[in-house]
């Protein structure tokens, strides 16, 4: 008899398309439960792999995604506020995290990986922060043996990140927030992908949190130098204040999807490190590529 399929919550995002792609790879069964939810185009004949439409807000449609599933995973990401449309930061990744676990013990489902971020605090002034932690608290009360997963950014083919840098350099000015000195450690989204696959396995961890991040820690400086040396650019980086960025965010705002928000410039205050002391790769048996190695798949052709 065939198990049950793995539910990927926000399946058809940046990292859940990539969850997907592995639980298929490692023979399992998926169900891609999303808003707007499609199957993947590079799906063959045999693959178990369906898809539902989803709102992590709605009640009845989070328990019809679970029905029937051996395990979960939530990857629904929110990172820019659309009040107008009810998707708050509160809504998404406190209450629908809340849903999603309450539901999925109520479905005797024992294997739940929550997607969060590193750096949660429920004392943070980032009202994104704040609402990953108290989504992090309801699931653990919801399902104490949760398993929490904080990746530092991710980056990969088509992602965010890069892709914004690239834009970026082929600028003659490139403004830096702040001296650049952040501290990040960027993740290859494959490799958290690999991470989630593994932990909703039926294999036991002993480990309840993991944080995971790149081989590499470099500065937001010297990321913006690798990518523009990557595409053989040399424009000039201007130190910028962080109270010039928050008067930026503060002007866009209002914006129906603003190019800046307040928490991102928050987040680019803080360093991106994962906590050695939480569990990583090392303790799933994943070697982490590091981005000097991907960055010629990940960035557009000069």
């Amino acid at each position: 008899m065939q198990e049950g399929p793995t539910t990927v919550f926000g399946g058809t995002g940046f990292l859940g398309r990539a969850i997907v792609r592995e639980l298929v790879e490692a023979g399992r069964a998926v169900r891609i439960a999303a808003r707007h939810p499609r199957l993947p185009d590079w799906r063959e004949p045999g693959d178990r792999i369906e898809s539902v439409a989803c709102d992590i807000r709605d009640e009845s449609q989070v328990a019809a995604a679970l029905a029937g599933s051996v395990a979960a995973i939530n990857a629904v990401g929110l990172y820019v506020e659309r009040r107008r449309a009810g998707l708050t930061f509160t809504t998404i990744h406190a209450e629908g995290a809340d849903r999603l676990a309450r539901l999925a013990r109520e479905a005797s489902i024992a294997r739940l990986v929550h997607v969060s971020g590193i750096g949660t605090s429920a004392d943070s002034p980032s009202a994104y922060v704040r609402a990953r932690a108290a989504g992090e608290d309801a699931v653990l009360e919801a399902l104490p043996k949760a398993i929490l997963l904080r990746p530092s950014v991710l980056f990969g083919p088509d992602d965010a990140l890069l892709a914004n840098l690239a834009r970026l350099v082929r600028l003659p000015l490139v403004p830096l927030f702040g001296r650049g000195a952040t501290r990040l450690q960027p993740v290859h989204v494959d490799d958290v992908a690999r991470a989630a696959v593994r932990l909703s396995g039926s294999r036991p961890v002993a480990r309840r949190l993991f944080e995971l991040g790149g081989p590499e820690i470099l500065s937001y400086r010297e990321l913006v130098q690798r990518v523009a040396a990557q595409l053989e650019r040399h424009p000039r980086l201007v130190p910028l204040p962080f109270l010039a960025w928050r008067l930026a965010a503060a002007l866009l705002s209002p914006l129906p999807s603003p190019p800046l928000t307040r928490d991102q410039v928050w987040l680019m205050q803080r360093d991106n490190l994962a906590d050695p002391d939480a569990g990583g790769f090392a303790d799933l048996g994943i070697v982490p590529r590091t981005l000097h190695d991907s960055l010629p798949r990940c960035l557009p052709e000069n």
